[in-house]
């Protein structure tokens, strides 16, 4: 019988593929084309519009450092609100933190959560059922413009690229209410591309979170399924600049929300080496980002 191969389409020039041992789910949502394989080499793999979002082989590399990072460098993050992640793996990883009393997840495409559930359980585990959890399935746009001033202390934004439809998420009026939403030690994350292959995403996010957030920056992770080298993760916060902790601090912190021991990725050292940018990627940074 012949191989089946998926090849990934995010650049039309470059890229990779993927031995699909079996093919678990091909859903048209109201969003997106959604796909579950199982791979040879990563396990259990998802799919959005072509392009690979999670494999549960690699996964836990995004998701702590998409997590953990921002939660820790916030003096003491209690409510937490997150953009997409619609397979589970931030929310997991939010409610790991024994000091988060509230975890609201908003994504759009009740799909992906549904699929994620059904054939992709180990990256969520139980999160869908803590009780510190609100899973809402609907317009983050909407959420953040309806939300009260002050009413969380992190917003993680786990989207796609900004085309299609997550190109809402990076806009001026998206960053502008997240600032009025968090409180006044608070923190965004989002990701930013592969700067190799990405670098104007990093830029131009970078340059919009500046009119609304005084310190602004990112900070990397290694995701091998993430071709081109280094992932970028952007950060703005109203409160301290978030790469000014030291190891030490970022530890007690850690020691807290119980976190210590439970990461294959995040450490305190990692937390703080991530900040060290190389030149290629600190330079699409805006000249007033800390």
């Amino acid at each position: 019988m012949a191989e089946t191969w998926l090849n990934e389409t995010l650049y039309p020039d470059w890229g990779q593929r993927f031995l699909v041992t079996r093919e678990l789910a091909r859903v048209k949502s109201d969003f997106q084309d959604v796909v579950v394989f199982e791979s040879s080499s990563h396990g259990r793999v998802l799919v959005l519009d072509g392009v690979i979002q999670i494999t549960e082989r690699d996964e836990f590399v995004y998701q702590e450092m998409l997590t953990h990072v921002p939660l820790l460098a916030h003096p003491c993050a209690k409510r937490v609100l997150i953009i997409g992640a619609g397979d589970g793996g931030v929310l997991r990883r939010v409610l790991q933190h024994e000091t988060v009393e509230k975890a609201v997840m908003v994504e759009i495409d009740g799909a992906v959560i549904e699929l994620s559930k059904q054939y992709l359980p180990k990256i969520a585990g139980d999160a869908w059922n803590d009780p510190r959890a609100e899973v809402i399935v609907g317009d983050g746009i909407d959420y953040v413009l309806k939300a009260a001033d002050g009413s969380f202390d992190v917003i993680i934004v786990d989207s796609t690229d900004p085309i299609g439809v997550g190109e809402v998420l990076f806009t001026d009026e998206f960053y502008s209410n997240c600032a009025r939403i968090l409180s006044a030690e608070g923190l965004i994350v989002n990701q930013c591309g592969v700067p190799f292959m990405q670098a104007d995403e990093l830029h131009e996010t970078s340059l919009r979170r500046a009119k609304f957030f005084p310190h602004v920056g990112a900070y990397v992770a290694a995701v091998p399924t993430y071709v081109g080298g280094f992932m970028t993760l952007g950060v703005a916060s109203k409160g301290q600049a978030p790469n000014t902790q030291t190891v030490e601090q970022i530890r007690v912190r850690a020691d807290a929300a119980k976190i210590v021991g439970t990461t294959r990725y995040w450490t305190p050292e990692i937390h703080v080496g991530s900040f060290n940018l190389p030149p290629y990627i600190a330079e699409h940074l805006p000249k007033t980002g800390k």
